[in-house]
Parts: structure tokens; sequence; C-alpha cells
């Protein structure tokens, strides 16, 4: 007999190499029928798994957080087997569970698009009725690579796996190499949704082939399935691509080149806003603004070290007059070369230089989403050049100013990252380790002194020094890196930077690299998805539309409001089109302009203006003073 320890602390005897979902039905048959796998000494197994020795057994229902995981990665056998009856002869990639779902890769004979989902979907709920049992055996690399045979994927697979034996899991018709664990049958996973299909490259390398992916998501309850779909819809919604054309902030044309965007009058008043916006807080704060070129010599890139480790991701060189010349990723090799142009008094540090620079990286064309994630970027940088025995003060300074701006635009779902090194393995991280030790442990110090929700994370540090990144999550569920700063002791090294301390002795300085609104671009599409494109009135590219009732007696009145909100610089539209007045009132909601201004006999006779906010039904007529005084007051918001 084996003793079993369950999740209240309580224990039972069973018999040596009973199944747990037979322990299960003897705990209790109703919720035998909830469980979906068991956690075996905190490792997750399949139900059929037999018990062999003394163990913890906790069973894990559909209501448990570990549970999601399972049905969708069953979910993913189940579209696979599904696609493999549908399509004969379609070689199987891979399927894992992700974080709202989950998808598989397939190589299949004949093309499908979205379009083809909702047969898919009816095949999978055909197997679903048929309830088949998901079994689960162990097959050697060389048996399973017969069974395999005609599956160069799934050979290709078996070939990584270290162990002499494969796991193979089967129901009836198919069968998949996975480790699982899996759910007993496929009766059990009833609420699925296929969401997409895109292209993949096998194992994520763009030389090996193209697959496509199917996307899935999976839930225990037919209420859960709705309501995330609900919430797929609400981020449809708030992409920032559909809405960053609706509303003329940017564009793209194959003919300009992909992941390379235009900014439209609409997007340049904003991104000229959100600029004067964070340069102002950094005058305040005592930086100095500069302008560095777009372009650098290949040896400046090799001073640096980005050439060695990061040309891949860069443009490739040109040859000019004997010269190599490389489009820049980063800004810190130019402010490097700014920083030791001059000779500098420890007095004058910390010295702040910072810049709204153009950036490129060659992303790889399936990873260019939007704004997002592009070739060609700005980012709202800088260097910070201060002693070692500033590092701490300049930290705080700087998350200080994190904190102000998150706070200006009301952002709150957001964590921050420490990235240290790992103690185990120093020898890949520069500088020494009295250094590294004291800058973390300042570092740390300073986030508890603010008060700050952080989590460390050993071994993320980059080689030249520990790292702060700052990931919010966005209103479609991105997780985003808006915001970072990092200590870099290597680059005043490579560059041989300088200042004279208190004793007249030449000593080396720290960098700290930091960008607050990070890339502008990402931040404007974060916005767009966080503000569903209803910009606060201070950055809203149209502040109010002026719509007159009718042209022939109320034009002129409009032409002297626009003079008004000219002098007194509120950005407005006015709609003198020969259209009807609610389609014209209709689209300025659409366009989701703060204040639509309806100009009737009303407001041409009293000198006033009637006004309807967006999203509001009410209407309110104030004088043109008092209206342009309201302007100003949302200006001044942030001042």
């Amino acid at each position: 007999m084996l003793k079993i320890t369950l999740k209240d602390g309580s224990t039972m005897d069973v018999e040596n190499g009973k199944l747990i979902i037979e322990v299960a039905k003897e705990l209790s048959p109703s919720l035998a029928k909830k469980c979906v796998v068991a956690k075996l000494n905190d490792k997750l197994v399949d139900l059929k798994t037999p018990l062999n020795e003394d163990c913890k057994l906790e069973l894990v229902t559909f209501s448990d957080k570990e549970a999601f995981e399972v049905i969708n990665h069953s979910c993913a056998h189940l579209m696979a087997q599904a696609v493999s009856r549908l399509y004969p002869g379609t070689r199987m990639g891979v399927g894992p569970a992700i974080e709202e779902g989950f998808y598989y890769d397939f190589s299949l004979p004949t093309p499908i698009t979205n379009d083809d989902l909702p047969k898919i979907e009816a095949e999978m709920k055909k197997i679903v009725k048929e309830n088949i049992a998901i079994n689960h055996y162990m097959l050697s690399k060389a048996d399973a690579k017969k069974k395999f045979a005609s599956d160069k994927f799934k050979c290709e697979l078996i070939d990584t796996i270290n162990d002499d034996y494969v796991g193979i899991y089967e129901q009836n018709d198919y069968a998949d190499v996975c480790r699982g664990p899996h759910v007993m049958s496929t009766g059990l996973i009833k609420n699925f949704k296929l969401l997409s299909s895109a292209g993949a490259y096998w194992r994520g390398d763009s030389k090996n082939e193209m697959l496509t992916r199917i996307y899935g998501t999976c839930w225990a309850t037919a209420e859960e399935l709705e309501e995330f779909l609900k919430v797929l819809e609400e981020r449809k919604a708030r992409d920032h691509r559909k809405l960053g054309k609706e509303l003329g902030i940017f564009m793209f044309d194959d003919l300009v080149g992909r992941g390379l965007p235009m900014w439209l009058p609409n997007g340049f008043i904003v991104r000229r806003k959100l600029q004067d916006y964070i340069m102002d807080k950094e005058y305040d704060l005592g930086y100095k603004h500069v302008m560095t070129p777009c372009l650098g010599n290949v040896e400046l890139y090799k001073t640096s070290g980005h050439w060695a480790h990061y040309k891949d991701d860069m443009f490739p060189k040109m040859d000019v007059d004997e010269e190599s010349y490389v489009l820049r990723p980063m800004n810190c090799p130019h402010h490097m070369v700014m920083y030791k142009s001059t000779l500098h008094s420890y007095r004058e540090l910390p010295l702040r230089i910072a810049e709204i620079a153009a950036d490129f990286r060659f992303e790889a064309s399936g990873a260019l989403t939007g704004i997002e994630r592009t070739r060609a970027f700005y980012q709202n940088d800088s260097h910070i050049f201060c002693m070692p025995s500033q590092i701490g003060s300049v930290f705080k300074e700087v998350t200080k100013l994190i904190l102000d701006v998150y706070n200006d635009f009301g952002f709150k779902n957001y964590k921050f990252r420490l990235s240290l090194r790992d103690p185990n393995d120093v020898e890949k991280y520069f500088g020494n380790d009295e250094l590294w030790e004291r800058s973390e442990s300042e570092l740390r110090q300073v986030l508890n002194e603010l008060g700050v929700d952080y989590y460390e994370a050993i071994g993320e540090a980059a080689f030249y020094g520990p790292k702060l990144d700052v990931q919010v999550r966005s209103a479609i569920g991105h997780d985003v890196t808006l915001s970072t700063i990092q200590l870099d002791y290597q680059l005043p090294e490579r560059f041989e930077l300088e200042y004279i301390d208190e004793k007249g002795q030449k000593a080396r300085p720290v960098v700290i690299h930091r960008a607050i609104l990070g890339s502008m671009d990402r931040f404007v599409a974060f916005l767009i998805e966080e503000t569903k494109g209803v910009f606060p009135v201070w950055l809203a590219p149209v502040q109010a539309k002026i719509i007159p009732v009718n042209l022939e007696f109320h034009k002129e009145y409009s032409d002297k409001l626009a003079q008004v909100f000219k002098r007194n610089k509120i950005r407005f539209e006015a709609d003198y089109r020969d259209e009807k007045l609610g389609y014209k009132i209709r689209e300025a909601q659409m366009k989701k302009i703060p204040y639509q201004l309806v100009i009737g006999d009303n407001e041409v006779k009293n000198n006033t203006v009637t006004y309807r906010k967006y999203g509001e039904q009410q209407q309110t007529t104030v004088t043109i003073d008092e209206f342009v005084a309201l302007i100003k007051k949302h200006n001044e918001e942030l001042n």
C-alpha cells in the first residue's frame, strides 16, 4: 500500500499502481467529473497516471488556473486532428498553449484562410461528440521516427529530444509527439473558438519553410468563452492600426517600404505635443537637448561594440567615398563622442544629454506591428554621465520622472522589473564585483524608498550593467516596455571617457541610459489603444469642430470664430461642406473630436457658441471668451 498526502493535509492509503482518476472517484464522484489533471509532487500529470510511490497529490479542476493551459494544449491537438481529417497529407509543426489560448502550425497541401476556420471548427465539434479517449505512451526515439516517418517536422522535433524515449499522445486516428499532460478525452473540451490564421516560419527561423499558424482559444465554460470573445471585440475596436487609419494619425505604403510609418497631419500634431511635453519636463530637470545625425561611420559602432553584437539587427552598411556608413540603431555612440569632445569637471556631473532621435532597426517582417514595432522610429532618449557616487540619486531622479509621466497620463497597469546579473555566472558581465554589488544595492534601495511595485529578474541584466524596465499592459493585452533605465560601465571604457575628480585626477564616469516615453511611435500606439483614440483635449489633433447650420446665414460668424481660435492657438476645423447637419455631427463624433460647435441663428444673434463634448449628449451654450478660456484651461492641464 502507498500513502498519499492530499492538498488539505489528510492522508489515505491506496494500492500500488492505482490510477489517479480512480483515487479521485473514491474521494468524490462529482469532483472526479470536474478534474482535468493532477499535481503529483507538484508536477502536472494526466489523470490516468498510475501511483507507484508515496507522494503528495492535488486534483486540478476546470476552475483552477493550472487547468487553462492543459485544456488549451489539448484543444490544439483537437484542432490538429480535425485538420488532418479535412486536409489529408498535412504535416504537423508544433501546437503549444499560449497566454490566452493556443496555436498549431501546419504545412497544408492546399492553402487556407480565415474563411476556412468555421469548417475546421465544425469538424472539431464532431470529434468532441465522439468523446475519444486520449492515451499516453512512450516510444524509443527510433520507433517514434518510424511512426512519424512521413512528417519531417516531427522527425526534426524527435531529434532535439535529449531523452532516449519520446512521449506520444494518441486519440484514435491522430497521434502527436508531446510531453503532456492532457485531458482524458476529447469530450471534455467543448468551449473553443478558432480566431485567426497567419504565416509562421518553422521554428521561428526565416530560413525555414513558411507554415500556416491557426490561433484559437478554449475555456472551461461557455460563459467564460463568451466573455473572452467580448474582450477580443473590444480590443479590435481599440487596435491602434485600425484607429490610426480612421483618425488620420499615420499610414504605411509598400512603395515607401514595410515598417516605415508616415505621420499624417493629425499624427504629427500628436507627436509634436508629446515631444514638447517631455522636452519641457527634461529642460526643467536640467537636461541639455542635442541633435545628432541618424547615420554613423561603421568604425563608431566597432568602437562601441554594437557592430560585433548587434550587426544582424542593423540595416546593411553603405560604402561611400572609401568609408562605410550605417543607419544607426541607437544613439548612445553619438552621445559618447559628444561628451568626449570637451573636458569635464566633477562639478558638471551629472551631465544630462537628451535627444528625440531617429533610429533604424531591421526588424523581421513578421514582427512588424503597426507603429508599435517598426523599422524606423524615434526615441525619447537620454544619456546621463555621472560619478559612481551619484548612481543612486540619478536613478531616483529618473524613476520619479517616470512615475510623474505615468501619473500625468493616468497609467496604472504597469510593473517595474529590476534586472540583475547572475551571481553564479559573473564572467559574462562587464565590470568588477564591488561596483556591481554596490550599484544593484543602490537601485534596489531607491525602489524600496519610492515604494514602487517591482520584481527582480536574476540573470536579465545587460552585460554592461543592471537595468530597470517598466512593463506596461496595454488595453489590448500586449505587454509593452515603455520606459527603461540602464547602468553602463562599458561604453565609458570603450570611448575612454573621463572627468577631473575632486583631487584633480582623471576618473571614469558611469553612463545611465534612460528613455521615458521610450519609442515615441510605440508610445503613441499604446496611447491610442489606452484611450480608444479619445485623446485628452490638450493632445487632441483637432480640439474643436465648427459646424454651421446654414452656410448662407452662418458662415460669416463661423469665420469670425475661426479667427479668434487662430489667435488663441486653438486647434480647429470648420466644416463648410454641402452636407446635412446630422451627417457632419456624426462624422465629428466618429473622428472623436473633443468639442463640436453647432452654429445657428441663436449663436450669431447672441455672440455665443453651443458645444457638445465628445461622448456626451448635453449641449452647453457659452460666450466665445468662455469657450476660449475652457480650451486654454485644458491646454494648461499638465503645466
